[in-house]
């Protein structure tokens, strides 16, 4: 079956259409030239025969979301949302032009970056759950890169809140890096489901594959699925991963969702672990303080004032700049 055409760039006043960057099931992205400020964007547009209140409510719920935490550094940047003359509604984006999902089957990626990215990205994860979204769609090819080497996590089209999904609504799944309860239809996503996720993310930029990818093997949806639901973690096969690197991610993928980290933060904290074990530079956590503990900060000494939001690395001292101009 071909894949369908994109649709018609909309005329979105003060930007100019450049190219196609790419198609879904229910949206197109393109990549178009903002008159002011002057910079390149991602502009997310629904599909126009997909478009009916449900979508739109689900497309607003996105938009509110993105707006809600793409301030963290690990997450994208969303800078507008509107819709088009034509009746589309469209998202505007910082514009990242590569994803992880393009260089980690290519080259081996080095184990220190993995390690750093898994932190930031994990990092995103904690500070979603703690606003109570699950992403349920955590994968190397939604981990864009900005302009500046930065990864950041994409696409929260699909995401939920805590406590309110439902296993019918386990829509747009990806079944490589999707937890055995989620393929059972026993959950749509959970903190739990989300670390597996999280694991087999790692795993993946470590390996070069899927966890349970056999290479040259079946890996057709049902044997795949059968092997997550069944198998054991096996090995990256990297012989510069530490045992106890091998460890947390098996871990992280256990099958029962108790045997897990209990959050992304404690998945962050064994990858930091493995940082100090290879005594690499310790990839800081980027997760807001909670307001008492602004309040505190504030009340035991007013010369380390610390705004809201403020990320735990700023707070520690090891802030790294914002990125800065960044395009969309």
């Amino acid at each position: 079956m071909s894949r369908r055409l994109p649709s018609t760039p909309p005329n979105l006043p003060g930007f100019s259409f450049i190219r196609v960057l790419g198609s879904g099931g229910f949206a197109d992205v393109f990549l178009y030239e903002q008159n002011m400020p002057r910079r390149l964007v991602a502009v997310k547009v629904l599909l126009a025969e997909v478009v009916n209140d449900e979508v739109r409510q689900m497309f607003q719920a996105e938009a509110n979301l993105m707006a809600q935490l793409s301030s963290h550094p690990s997450i994208l940047t969303v800078y507008q949302a509107s819709v088009a003359a034509d009746g589309r509604p469209y998202l505007v984006m910082e514009y990242c032009s590569a994803t992880l999902g393009q260089r980690y089957r290519a080259v081996q990626l080095p184990l220190a970056e993995v390690l750093s990215i898994g932190v930031r990205i994990a990092s995103a994860v904690e500070t979603a759950h703690r606003q109570g979204v699950l992403h349920r769609d955590i994968k190397p090819s939604n981990i864009l890169t900005t302009a500046y080497g930065h990864p950041v996590l994409s696409d929260f089209g699909i995401a939920a809140t805590l406590g309110q999904a439902e296993a019918s609504d386990a829509v747009g799944l990806s079944v490589p890096w999707s937890a055995p309860e989620v393929l059972l239809d026993e959950v749509a996503g959970t903190v739990a489901s989300e670390v597996w996720s999280l694991g087999a993310t790692v795993y993946s930029l470590l390996a070069g594959r899927s966890p349970f990818e056999i290479p040259g093997g079946d890996n057709g949806t049902v044997a795949l699925v059968g092997r997550i639901e069944r198998a054991r973690v096996p090995p990256t096969g990297r012989p510069d991963v530490p045992r106890a690197l091998e460890a947390v991610l098996a871990r992280s993928m256990s099958k029962r969702p108790t045997d897990r980290q209990g959050s992304a933060l404690e998945f962050i904290r064994d990858l930091q672990a493995v940082e100090e074990e290879l005594a690499l530079p310790q990839t800081p956590l980027e997760v807001a303080m909670d307001d008492w503990a602004l309040a505190t900060a504030v009340d035991l000494d007013e010369r380390t004032r610390i705004g809201a939001g403020t990320s735990v690395a700023a707070a520690s001292g090891r802030s790294r700049r914002r990125r800065a101009g960044a395009s969309a």
